[in-house]
């Protein structure tokens, strides 16, 4: 059987780069001066610099890249140091607007102003509330309205008795009834009967009748006169109320105008309160009614008692005494509600009432005058958000618009804020996929964020490097109060972090993976009772981690080796190979090796990709598949039709198969069966091709070098098995300790190939053959026997032509 030599294996040292500890300048790291930032991301940190600097509009930012790369923790720590040196932003709040209440009006503070003006109106609310009635109740107001009282009741009371004399002068008595007054001759001084009336002559009654019509109309014009002095009384007495709130409102009004002068919009606001307050100072006098404890009782200090005083309130909608930089604020549930605010209800009396005081910011408001961090995925999936989002970006303000308005699916009267004025920067993480997707599919996008910040996957791993990588693994254990970690625990890390790259000269920057192995690490090591964490404890962490994920992994291997899955190992069979594929489950990656087989026979140029034809195949694997049928077509019987008839077929799959790496392994199989000549089983391979015949570099190498290793241990080694990988993949391995054991013991290689002509010799072991001065192929060669076969079936195919005719011809005559 062929058999690779060891000149044509990737040499032992190659096949997983080492880091010697002994060469790092520490024991643990706690002997380093740790690292808090992030390595070999300079690109995407000026980025996100510029935003956070920049203060022209819709410089907003877009942080793509990949998940655990630490993304979020490097924006936020970057605007907070940039939100450091920016002043500290005004403060906002509502008011209530006492010409149009459903308008409330929004206040523009300095800082640390809001809430003391909202406890400056409680107390205020608080005092007048007690000292209001104290003063109505006082001796001198009570005079004061008694004599008001006495002067309109006295005017009447003197009306009415002036009227009595007279009609009694007319010998007529004004009589008091239930129902009102009444008029009444009189005789002698007694009410005259109506026996005695009647008895009266005719004369007589009509002169008591006008007398008493006529003294009835004046008894009228009195009584009208009434209402008209009750209402000269009431508003003398409202004056009276008036003036008398004016002394102690204007008194405690004084004091808050004071201290909050120079705000014209506090004093403007301030200047409404106290018309307001005055001219309802019943309010105040309700309110006793309840106790003396005030409208805001020790317990309960925001309204709730007394939604009557809601009118005073200020709603605080942010507020800065708690910070002293700008504000980076992340909103972890970008829902349109959490961005822009919301304004509440409640059930009063079996209906859904609002105020100002119940309207609530959202993170623009927090974020306001400073910077807003949202995951981009969350703010898109949420309704309207996106949508809310760009608008307020785009209009310079916060405008409070709820989902149930802006649908039409809510027709009541609800409030109209005044929109607040916007001035932040916002910071979207999300991938590449969704980024390129909004340029693409969104104008608004690109006209307000204007800036991106690309994470890299990878950085080159010098020296240098490698020394700062364990500095950033040091702060990390640090900061996650882990146990120091020795120099053989760092080396073990960084290896891992190449395998996570893969590439031997490289080193993953996903640094939320390398940060679970370390803690999991850590864990073994607290069980250990060791005070440092060591390279074992890696090992543990990274074998156990592969143990609890490779479930599936472990049954497709036992299907291998029960025969229910066909793989070959050993042998050698014509048109029939072993490719390799990766298998995807979440983030969990393992390689597998596929039976790819090749039937050929006479035809018209037919290549059949039979994944392709039951929709099995996807457009990557399609497009290797027809590289194939260039390639032959360029390469061999150039001078005759190109009449294969060939199918090639993932055996046993049936879950679908995309991308180009199996297209060598394909391109092989044709060709053995096109030459008759068999394939070494103990043999797979991968790799993508042109159509030079150039085997290209592919994705996945180590999980599928690894995957055909543990079908071929499994079965016992033989040191005729291998996996033929492209030589630019070589710079990329970073194999498991037990396929790397087992290749420097000479049982299994791994074979470097450039080109389709090295990689048929060495699974067939017969020489590919290069055309000679004469335009041929040797005859015995790969590719001597290929085109022979190829100008068989053109020749053949000829001949059925001719035959076809001439039967034609004779049926015509």
């Amino acid at each position: 059987m062929p058999h690779p030599d060891d000149a044509q294996s990737v040499p032992h040292g190659s096949l997983r780069r080492r880091v010697d500890p002994a060469a790092l300048p520490f024991k643990t790291t706690a002997e380093l001066e740790s690292y808090g930032g992030l390595v070999g991301q300079e690109r995407a940190m000026d980025a996100i610099r510029l935003a956070g600097r920049i203060h022209h509009q819709d410089f907003n930012i877009f942080v793509l890249g990949e998940e655990g790369m630490g993304r979020h923790t490097a924006v936020q720590a970057l605007l907070a140091k940039e939100a450091a040196g920016r002043p500290l932003p005004d403060e906002w709040a509502y008011v209530n607007n006492f010409d149009e209440a459903y308008k409330p009006r929004c206040l523009r503070l300095p800082p640390g102003t809001a809430e003391r003006l909202k406890d400056r109106m409680e107390a205020l609310v608080n005092d007048l509330a007690t000292e209001i009635p104290a003063l109505f109740e006082s001796d001198d107001y009570q005079t004061q309205r008694h004599a008001i009282e006495a002067e309109y009741g006295g005017q009447q009371e003197t009306a009415m008795a002036e009227f009595a004399e007279r009609a009694k002068e007319e010998d007529v008595a004004l009589i008091r009834t239930p129902v009102g007054f009444m008029l009444a001759a009189i005789r002698d001084g007694k009410v005259l009967k109506p026996d005695q009336y009647a008895a009266l002559d005719k004369d007589e009654q009509e002169k008591i009748d006008d007398k008493i019509a006529r003294l009835q109309e004046e008894l009228a014009q009195v009584l009208r006169n009434a209402p008209k002095l009750e209402r000269q009384s009431r508003k003398a007495i409202e004056q009276l109320n008036a003036h008398t709130a004016e002394r102690v409102v204007s008194a405690q009004m004084a004091e808050i105008e004071d201290d909050f002068a120079g705000i014209a919009q506090v004093a403007a606001h301030l200047a409404e309160v106290r018309h307001d307050m005055i001219a309802n100072a019943g309010l105040f006098l309700q309110a006793s009614q309840g106790g003396n404890e005030g409208p805001f009782p020790e317990a309960v200090r925001k309204y709730h008692d007394h939604p009557e005083f809601d009118r005073y309130a200020v709603n605080v909608m942010v507020s800065r005494e708690d910070g002293d930089t700008a504000p980076v604020v992340t909103e972890d549930l970008p829902t349109l509600d959490h961005l822009t605010g919301r304004i509440e209800h409640v059930a009063r009396f079996g209906a859904l009432t609002t105020n100002f005081t119940m309207i609530r910011p959202g993170a623009l408001h927090r974020a306001n005058g400073g910077y807003l961090i949202l995951d981009a995925r969350r703010v898109l999936s949420e309704p309207m958000a996106w949508d809310a989002l760009k608008r307020c970006l785009k209009s310079g303000e916060i405008a409070i618009r709820s989902m149930g308005e802006r649908l039409g699916v809510v027709s009541t009267i609800s409030l109209e804020p005044d929109p607040i004025p916007l001035n932040v920067r916002v910071a979207l993480i999300g991938e590449r996929m969704l980024y390129h997707l909004l340029v693409q599919l969104d104008q608004d996008f690109r006209d307000l964020f204007k800036l991106q910040a690309d994470f890299e996957n990878a950085m080159d791993s010098s020296d240098e490097a490698i020394v700062l990588y364990a500095r950033v693994i040091g702060g990390f254990a640090a900061r996650s109060k882990l146990r120091p970690v020795a120099a053989d625990a760092i080396a073990a890390l960084i290896e891992e972090s190449m395998r996570l790259a893969e590439d031997s000269q490289k080193l993953s920057l996903h640094v939320g993976a390398l940060g679970d192995i370390l803690r999991e690490a850590d864990h073994y090591t607290a069980e250990a009772d060791r005070t440092v964490v060591a390279a074992e404890d890696i090992a543990e962490a990274i074998q156990k981690r592969e143990r609890r994920r490779s479930r599936i992994r472990e049954r497709l291997q036992e299907s291998v080796q029960r025969g229910k899955i066909l793989i070959d190992t050993d042998g050698a069979t014509v048109g029939q190979i072993n490719g390799l594929s990766v298998v995807s489950i979440g983030d969990y990656r393992f390689g597998h090796p596929s039976r790819i087989t090749a039937r050929v026979r006479l035809g018209t140029g037919d290549l059949v990709d039979i994944e392709r034809e039951v929709e099995m195949g996807g457009p990557l694997h399609s497009k290797g598949v027809m590289i194939l049928s260039g390639y032959l077509t360029a390469t061999y019987a150039l001078d005759l039709p190109f009449s294969l008839q060939a199918s090639l077929v993932f055996e046993q799959n049936y879950g679908g198969v995309d991308g180009d790496s199996a297209s060598s392994a394909e391109l092989y199989a044709l060709l053995s069966a096109l030459a008759e000549i068999p394939i070494a089983q103990g043999l797979a391979v991968t790799g993508s091709v042109n159509q030079l015949g150039d085997v290209q570099p592919i994705g996945g190498v180590n999980e599928k070098i690894e995957g055909f290793f543990e079908t071929c241990d499994a079965r016992g080694l033989t040191g005729r098995q291998g996996v033929l990988i492209p030589a630019a993949n070589v710079d990329h391995l970073m194999l498991r300790d037990a396929v790397v054991s087992a290749a420097r013991a000479g049982k299994f290689r791994i074979v470097p190939v450039a080109t389709i002509d090295a990689g048929i010799e060495i699974l067939t072991g017969v020489a590919a053959g290069a055309r000679g001065p004469d335009g041929l192929f040797p005859d015995a060669s790969v590719n001597g026997r290929v085109e022979a076969r190829l100008r068989g079936f053109a020749e053949r195919r000829r001949a059925f032509g001719r035959d076809v005719v001439q039967d034609g011809d004779r049926g015509s005559a």
